[in-house]
């Protein structure tokens, strides 16, 4: 493939996820964002389109540390909308590791 079109990709992708996370409550240029790992846990991560320092990208997932439940895991922005109060206090109070 052509440069111009792996950029192309790179810019379609980047705009999705940023699709992703405004349709979810979450801003279109991501930051602190709450996140719902596959067994439910919810915290609160940087995250930002198409940058990943600390985790894996797949798509609009991310394979990260769970800070809740200690293990792996695959992440998603969570439906901030769809969040309680308390849903967001708590992942509010549990954040990943920061980067320096």
């Amino acid at each position: 493939m052509k440069k111009r079109a792996w950029i192309a990709i790179g810019a379609a992708a980047a705009l999705v996820e940023a699709a992703v996370l405004a349709h979810r409550g979450q801003g279109v240029g991501g930051g602190n964002v709450v996140v719902r790992c596959h067994q439910g846990h919810l915290f609160t991560t940087i995250w930002l389109p198409a940058v990943s320092v600390k985790s894996l990208r797949l798509g609009p997932w991310r394979v990260q540390r769970c800070p809740v439940g200690h293990h792996w895991a695959v992440v998603t922005p969570a439906d901030a909308t769809a969040l309680g109060r308390r849903e967001r206090r708590f992942a509010a109070a549990r954040h990943d590791l920061r980067i320096p």
